[in-house]
């Protein structure tokens, strides 16, 4: 089987709002190619481990929650931007987490955006749109 080049990698362990994200997207016609992930052990298996040998397949960025079971996203990010290989591609914290402590951890760790995800419904639409917009259309990324 051979993989897709995507261009938005989610990695949400909620279902709620991975359907939310990806409605968002589609609504805009920008999500025609998310992988969605539903935990960090399978973004990081994703990322680091296709069964196609010696050809990894990156996205143009990942939508990162930060609160994820198997492995956090803390530590996915840390690993994503610990690699040479994958160190470019832009990481955005989309979170429920309101912990100043989780946003200088993030930073810390070379993320390249942290948003705090809106609970109302509209918002938290417009937000996502903005995203997708902002780094599937108008960000430039070396290939």
């Amino acid at each position: 089987m051979t993989e897709q080049q995507v261009d938005i990698l989610l990695v949400e362990d909620n279902p709620q709002d991975a359907e939310m994200t990806i409605r968002a997207l589609k609504k805009h016609n920008l999500a025609n190619s998310v992988h969605h992930a539903k935990d960090g052990a399978e973004a990081l298996a994703y990322l680091f481990d296709h069964p196609e040998a010696g050809r990894r397949l990156h996205p143009k960025v990942v939508l990162l929650d930060l609160k994820l079971p198997k492995v956090d996203g803390l530590e996915v990010l840390k690993k994503i931007k610990s690699e040479e290989s994958t160190r470019a591609i832009p990481v955005v914290v989309l979170t429920s987490s309101k912990e100043e402590r989780d946003m200088v951890d993030s930073y810390r760790l070379g993320v390249n955006s942290f948003i705090t995800k809106p609970v109302e419904f509209e918002k938290f639409m417009e937000s996502v749109q903005q995203l997708g917009l902002y780094w599937l259309l108008l960000n430039g990324f070396p290939r």
